[in-house]
């Protein structure tokens, strides 16, 4: 007759619990011989290996962006900064010249309204914006 001994709040030591012995001692574990399963060839090979290839799919399922491109970015681009006509009232506040250059400003394009007239000194301008303020009585200096 078998004592229950968790009934009473003993609890058994790790060795006499039962363990696991799935396949233990058996040298394939179930996969015939060594050389079918074992080899690195079985796995696809190792870490990303395979991903433009065999595993590409796996990669694509996980990450869809993975591969591609799109654009290019050009080596000699330079950014030109700029401002609008809208803008030169704000930026003068009051004063009758404004000198865009010294504020980092390149270029200046003729999106918005200008009522006051200003001197306006830039090194680049469209045709626009030159309308613009020549209109409201002021003048570019370039």
């Amino acid at each position: 007759m078998a004592i229950d001994l968790r009934s009473k709040g003993i609890n058994m030591p790790p060795r006499f619990r039962k363990k696991s012995r799935g396949m233990r001692g058996s040298m394939t574990h179930g996969y015939g011989s060594k050389k079918k399963h074992r080899g690195k060839g079985s796995k696809g090979g190792k870490g990303f290996a395979g991903s433009t290839k065999h595993k590409k799919q796996m990669v694509l399922e996980k990450n869809p962006d993975h591969f591609g491109h799109t654009g290019f970015h050009s080596l000699d681009k330079t950014e030109n900064k700029i401002i609008n006509v809208g803008d030169l009232e704000n930026l003068a506040a009051g004063k009758g010249e404004i000198n865009l250059e010294e504020l980092g400003y390149q270029k200046l394009l003729g999106n918005g309204e200008i009522s006051s007239p200003l001197i306006v000194h830039t090194s680049q301008c469209s045709k626009s914006a030159k309308e613009k303020i020549e209109k409201a009585g002021g003048k570019i200096v370039e």
